[in-house]
């Protein structure tokens, strides 16, 4: 547990609060990762961390399986939970979506980290 949080990076509130391993802000709902202390993680400092949906980190090429169906705007057919995307792209997303993929029958697309599970 981190005893002092940060400000929201988002609004800047300073009434932050941690949830399990993520710092949320109660005005303006964002959730972060905090930056932990030291270099015990090995990243640089100011890195982005993207996890999937049950905590695991991803990173640039990895492969990742999709656990809930998900709807595809213009297309009659969705994402069936567990079709394997390959060689995924972590990406600053519009609205949360921060991979950056190409799945086999529709093309090229975003998704979020909370639909997918690191394979």
């Amino acid at each position: 547990m981190i005893e002092n949080l940060p400000p929201c990076p988002k609004c800047s509130c300073e009434y932050t609060y941690e949830m399990n391993a993520l710092g949320v802000c109660p005005e303006c709902g964002h959730e972060w990762v905090p930056a932990k202390s030291g270099t015990e993680s090995g990243d640089a400092p100011g890195e982005r961390v993207v996890q999937d949906s049950v905590g695991n980190v991803l990173q640039d090429g990895d492969s990742v399986v999709v656990v809930k169906a998900l709807k595809v705007k213009g297309s009659s057919s969705g994402i069936k939970a567990g079709t394997k995307v390959r060689s995924i792209r972590l990406v600053d997303g519009v609205d949360g979506h921060d991979i950056d993929c190409k799945i086999d029958g529709f093309g090229a697309m975003q998704l979020k980290s909370s639909v997918v599970k690191k394979a």
